[in-house]
């Protein structure tokens, strides 16, 4: 077993899905999936088990699976250990994060970026998407990872994943027995939904006044927990990334998608100051695997008419 194979090993557990798990370790698919077929030949046993719509961990995966990740993390711990025995770096970086994002978790990338660079000093931010744009175009973040495609025209950005957004309704609700909904039967249902400055919200917005679904927000919260706590309780039905919906908080929720040809998707990116400083750099380049560098954003009129 190496290392490689350890981190498809835990990506395909995290994701469940030979795609999402191939562009996370920026690898084919068919490469990916050679390598676990060897892995699991060479252990003599399935890891995974298939199917058309997912992936699930086998008992001996899950057995595994507590040593990949210990692998992973003792790999990046001595690299670390290298970096900053040979590197000395200061100073302070600003950083912020909407809550939650799924697709980068950030607090372990700061606490990796603390073990290499200790001299620098730490400032972080949680807030809404559209909040921590601004505050990166102001110069008072350097880096803030986000969930909007909106305003980010003169910024510099660098794409890190997606999800399509689903339907979450409490048990009993009439919409809860369907695969999936239409449109048309969202109209007049109550919303729970995020905050103005969450990206979520405005991508939700959109999403339903173009497709003519009148909708009113009951509740507005400023927290997943809350808005999941919220639907349970019948107070209303929501519009939220996929991830949310596999959160264990919302388990006996009814998880509905929307149509294929017209569902949102919530893209996750990391947005930096034009002139962010080393730290900058250094923090980015922690990104696993390694993202390709960051490119100005498209003009808003370039966006699709999702608001994606």
């Amino acid at each position: 077993m190496d290392l490689r194979q350890m981190e498809y090993v835990v990506a395909l557990a995290d994701e469940q899905q030979f795609t999402r798990a191939a562009a996370l370790c920026r690898v084919s698919q068919s490469g990916l999936s050679a390598a676990i077929r060897n892995l699991e030949d060479e252990l003599g046993t399935p890891l995974f088990t298939r199917t058309t719509r997912r992936v699930d961990v086998t008992d001996a995966g899950l057995a595994l699976l507590p040593f990949a990740r210990a692998t992973l993390a003792q790999a990046a711990a001595g690299r670390d250990a290298v970096v900053r025995a040979t590197h000395s770096l200061s100073g302070r970086l600003h950083v912020g994060a909407e809550q939650c994002l799924g697709i980068v978790d950030v607090p372990p990338l700061l606490e990796r970026f603390h073990r290499r660079y200790p001299l620098v000093d730490i400032n972080f931010t949680q807030a809404g998407s559209h909040d921590l744009v601004a505050q990166v175009r102001a110069g008072d973040l350097d880096v803030a990872f986000v969930a909007t495609t909106e305003h980010l025209a003169t910024a510099r950005s660098t794409e890190l994943g997606r999800r399509p957004v689903v339907l979450l309704v409490p048990p009993g609700h009439p919409l809860g027995g369907a695969a999936g909904v239409e449109w048309a039967e969202l109209r007049d249902h109550e919303f729970i939904d995020f905050r103005e400055s969450w990206g979520v919200r405005s991508l939700n917005d959109a999403a339903c006044s173009a497709r003519g679904v009148s909708r009113r927000v009951r509740c507005t919260v400023d927290d997943i927990h809350t808005l999941l706590d919220l639907i349970h309780r019948g107070l209303g039905i929501a519009l939220v990334p996929e991830h949310v919906a596999e959160k264990a908080q919302a388990a006996g929720l009814a998880t509905i998608s929307l149509p294929r040809e017209s569902t949102p998707e919530w893209v996750v990116s990391v947005v930096s100051a034009n002139q962010a400083d080393a730290s900058a750099a250094r923090l980015l380049e922690l990104l696993d695997p390694p993202k390709g560098p960051p490119q100005v954003s498209p003009e808003p009129a370039q966006l699709r008419a999702d608001g994606t």
